[in-house]
């Protein structure tokens, strides 16, 4: 079975187009397009994979069915929403609340429909599956 990466990756190819061309195609960051390709990001907010479905000329449906959600659910919404306003005010050395690991954190940049400016906290755990992806 496909990755949401190597499915990515090979649509973008066979439309004869670069990482930044789809990123611009799309109307997204090119820093996220490249995320995708390279397996960091595994799960796409809807109004993402509609605008990547869009560029790569698919279903949504079929980039949704590839991706991964990762569920949190050892961890309380109350955890979680905390270590997103963390993320969001640029704490650093921030833990994974199941394992203990260092946690590693972004902030994706992104627009709604009306190109308001919406910053997203992302954060990957190095040892084990928790992830913050919205």
């Amino acid at each position: 079975m496909k990755t949401l990466a190597q499915f990515v990756q090979q649509k973008r190819d066979r439309l004869g187009l670069s990482p930044r061309g789809l990123a611009m195609v799309c109307n997204l960051d090119l820093e996220l397009i490249e995320d995708i390709e390279s397996g960091k990001e595994l799960f796409l907010p809807v109004t993402i994979r509609q605008s990547l479905a869009k560029g790569l000329r698919c279903a949504p449906e079929e980039l949704k069915k590839l991706e991964k959600d990762f569920s949190n659910n050892s961890v309380s919404l109350e955890i979680i929403e905390s270590l997103k306003e963390l993320i969001l005010n640029g704490a650093g050395g921030l833990k994974c609340p199941k394992c203990g690991a260092p946690l590693v954190t972004r902030i994706a940049r992104m627009y709604d429909l009306e190109d308001n400016l919406v910053l997203h906290p992302k954060a990957h755990c190095t040892k084990c599956t928790f992830q913050i992806h919205s």
